[in-house]
């Protein structure tokens, strides 16, 4: 009968077991279908995967081919120093906000940005282009994250908006700058794309790098970036979607 209250047990016209299954459970909603248990034998258990990886933005693949996240929603301020072109940075940009963040970039260089701004809008999960020094507070929250992106050329100021919790800031430099060894020490991570052997002989001392990937990054392909964080390092290729490829076209080192 409707807005009848449910059958408490030992009331009168208490229903039978099976029926009273049905009835809300205190908060705990309905009792949910039953099936027959899965069974694993135990030597069958270590061939048994997940196909889980890290939480964050996918940025592409690593050498074996598995996805590599980039993780910029963190309850703890992250600071990314990225040494390449600005098409790798759209793309994580584009990303960021297909994960939910709000994209907000600092830049001199507005009409770059222009058109990827037009497409994303400025709303939740949108993005909003400012002026050198000129972004507002952000009011970032575990339910509105931000990533800032300073595209501000080789010498970027000191910005206004910092990382904070749930906002992270992703610094670019089309080449290694005079002020590179300062945002390195203050940076989580850094990404380096291809530089020139002398700034590859810079960078690896900055970074501490062995001289194999020394002199792997002059030669490194459009698209490719060599990540590193602490002592962990990782090659990552990002390959755009068709739809990525429609709006920033094809992978490029240099714009």
């Amino acid at each position: 009968m409707a807005g009848s209250a449910p059958f408490l047990p030992g009331s009168p016209g208490e229903p039978a077991r099976g029926a009273f299954a049905a009835a809300p459970r205190g908060g705990f909603g309905l009792v949910g279908p039953r099936h027959a248990r899965h069974a694993l034998p135990a030597g069958q258990v270590d061939a048994l995967t997940l196909p889980i990886g890290d939480d964050g933005v996918v940025i592409g693949v690593d050498a074996e081919g598995r996805p590599a996240a980039l993780g910029v929603s963190r309850p703890t301020p992250y600071d990314i120093l990225f040494v390449g072109g600005l098409w790798t940075a759209q793309v994580i940009a584009l990303r960021a906000a297909a994960t939910g963040a709000r994209v907000a970039v600092e830049t001199g260089r507005a009409g770059a940005w222009a058109q990827l701004a037009r497409v994303l809008g400025a709303g939740q999960s949108g993005m909003a282009v400012h002026d050198v020094g000129r972004v507002p507070p952000q009011g970032a929250s575990a339910g509105s994250p931000v990533l800032v992106v300073r595209d501000c050329g080789m010498r970027p100021p000191r910005g206004r908006v910092v990382s904070a919790p749930w906002q992270s800031v992703l610094t670019v430099l089309p080449y290694l700058s005079p002020v590179a060894p300062r945002l390195v020490r203050q940076a989580s991570l850094v990404g380096v794309q291809r530089v020139s052997p002398d700034e590859a002989v810079r960078i690896g001392r900055l970074l501490g790098l062995p001289d194999a990937d020394v002199a792997s990054l002059p030669t490194l392909a459009d698209g490719v970036t060599l990540w590193c964080a602490d002592r962990d390092r990782q090659y990552v290729m990002t390959r755009a979607t068709d739809a990525e490829t429609g709006l920033l076209g094809a992978a490029r080192r240099v714009d």
